[in-house]
């Protein structure tokens, strides 16, 4: 059986971290694979992640917390493989409080091709912070893919920086918030950028990005905002049957 342990964050943000696994995989963010974290509200160094599961099948069971390392406490069952991602980003952000790393499809040309993310509408003006680019292969030349260690985990929260979005070439994207809420946001609404963007592609050009002050103002009132629509996906993600 595997051994037991009170989390240390509060049960409030448990069940938002359940609901965040659910929402994200309504909104094509997440599949069968991906995750999303919060940091504890209990142990700042803390994180806490489901164990190695379909982010669907998420429950309050589920979650197990991770100490500075990355590692599990107190917690036999599988991991993520990938849970580096979010132990490095705390390490290196102590701002960022929730982290969601996906395979979302709409993405992977943006991290493949020259073609450059940016926000095409204000709901996704977070973007105009800059949408690096993790190339692995700059610290693992014979690799597969997968940041599966503090090494390459500390070299991918170097490469997003002060930014709230990383795309990984040939994997997909990271992106962070300063809140559970906004981490969800911020993972959906690039989704839909970047869709919305390569859509954009197919017409007459050139296309009218935002523009650094339009990103930053919209990033602002987007953010007295969260809580709309955040009531509004938890309720629908958790809704019975």
């Amino acid at each position: 059986m595997p051994r037991k342990r009170r989390l240390s964050a509060s049960r409030n943000v448990l069940q938002d971290l359940v609901a965040a696994n659910r929402i994200l995989y309504r909104h094509g963010v997440l599949d069968a694979y991906g995750h999303v974290s919060v940091r504890s509200d209990g142990a700042a160094d803390h994180f806490v992640m489901s164990r190695s599961l379909a982010p669907p099948l998420v429950t309050l069971a589920d979650l197990v917390e991770h100490g500075p390392d990355s590692e599990p406490v107190a917690d036999t069952r599988r991991p993520y493989l990938e849970r580096f991602i979010h132990g490095e980003i705390y390490r290196q952000r102590p701002d960022v409080m929730a982290v969601v790393h996906s395979h979302s499809d709409s993405v992977i040309p943006f991290g493949i091709t020259k073609g450059a993310l940016q926000p095409v509408y204000h709901m996704a003006s977070f973007l105009g912070a800059g949408v690096p680019v993790f190339e692995i292969r700059d610290t693992v030349v014979d690799n597969d893919l997968l940041v599966r260690d503090t090494r390459l985990g500390a070299a991918l929260a170097r490469r997003l920086g002060a930014c709230a979005c990383v795309l990984m070439r040939g994997h997909g994207m990271t992106v962070v918030g300063d809140s559970l809420p906004e981490a969800v946001f911020r993972a959906v609404y690039t989704e839909r950028n970047a869709k919305l963007q390569a859509m954009a592609q197919q017409l007459e050009g050139p296309i009218r990005f935002l523009s650094a002050e339009e990103a930053v103002r919209a990033t602002r009132s987007n953010r007295s905002t969260l809580e709309r629509p955040w009531e509004l996906w938890k309720k629908a993600a958790l809704r019975r049957g």
